[in-house]
C-alpha cells in the first residue's frame, strides 16, 4: 500500500492540475474569434479535402469535450461548442481530430493497432472491476490467485492500451499544427497558432497522465499478486 501511495498521489494531484490547466486553456482559448471567421465544421472539412479525404463526415455530437474520430463509421466528432465555434480552441480540436483522420488515411500503423485492440479493451474495461474485487476476495480467503491474476493480465492490456495512445494523439496534433501553420487563410497570425498549439499541448497532457495512472493501477495489483505468491 505504501509503495502504491507513493506512486498514486503524484499523479492524481498531477493529473487534477493538468485537467484544470487544460479546461482552463480551452476556456480561455474558446473566448477568442478567429480572424478568418472559421467554424470547427469549417475547419475540419478543409484539412480533410485539402489531405483528400472526401469520404469521411464530419459529424455534430452532443456534449462538451466529447470531440473524437471513430474509424468505424469515418465520422469526425465534433462537440457544439467546437462545431459551430469560430475560436482558436475549436479550430485547434477540430484539426485534431481530423489528424486522426489522416492518420486513417494514411494507414498509420499505431492508429490501427489501437483500433484492433478497442473491442478486447472495451470487454476488458466493463468486466475489469468484479475480476480484481474477486480476484481480491478469493486470494485473501483461499490463497488462489488465478483471477488475481486474469484481473492484472486485464489491467497490463489496458495499460499498454494507454501507453499506445500516447504517439496517437502526438502525432495528431503534429499534423494538425502544420496544417493549421501552412493554411493562413484558416489562421492568419503567429498568435493564433502558439494559441492552438498550448491548448493541444495540455490536451495531450490529459493522456499522459491517464497512461501514468493506468501504470500506478497495474504496479499495486501486480504487487499484491507476486507479493502473495512470495509469502
Amino acid at each position: 500500500m505504501g509503495t502504491y501511495l507513493f506512486f498514486i498521489i503524484p499523479i492524481l494531484i498531477l493529473s487534477m492540475f493538468v485537467q484544470w490547466k487544460f479546461r482552463h486553456k480551452f476556456s480561455r482559448y474558446a473566448e477568442m474569434q478567429l480572424n478568418s471567421g472559421f467554424s470547427g465544421r469549417e475547419v475540419a472539412e478543409k484539412m480533410l479535402h485539402d489531405n483528400g479525404i472526401y469520404d469521411v463526415r464530419v459529424m455534430n455530437a452532443d456534449g462538451q469535450l466529447t470531440d473524437h474520430y471513430n474509424p468505424a463509421d469515418k465520422t469526425v466528432n465534433l462537440s457544439t461548442d467546437v462545431y459551430y465555434g469560430r475560436s482558436v480552441a475549436a479550430a485547434a480540436v477540430a484539426a485534431h481530430e481530423c489528424g486522426h483522420a489522416v492518420q486513417h488515411a494514411k494507414s498509420y500503423h499505431w492508429l490501427q493497432f489501437r483500433t484492433n485492440m478497442v473491442p478486447v479493451v472495451s470487454i476488458s474495461s466493463n468486466l475489469l472491476q468484479w475480476v480484481l474485487i474477486i480476484g481480491i476476495l478469493l486470494i485473501g480467503f483461499t490463497g488462489n490467485p488465478f483471477v488475481l491474476g486474469i484481473g492484472v493480465a486485464g489491467l497490463l492490456l489496458i495499460t499498454i492500451f494507454s501507453f499506445i495512445t500516447l504517439p496517437i494523439e502526438f502525432d495528431a496534433s503534429k499534423r494538425a499544427l502544420i496544417w493549421l501553420k501552412n493554411n493562413q487563410v484558416v489562421m492568419h497570425s503567429q498568435e493564433e497558432n502558439s494559441q492552438a498549439k498550448d491548448a493541444l499541448w495540455w490536451a495531450a497532457m490529459t493522456y499522459v497522465v491517464a497512461a501514468l495512472g493506468a501504470l500506478a493501477n497495474l504496479i499495486y495489483y501486480a504487487s499484491m499478486l507476486f507479493g502473495r505468491n512470495k509469502n
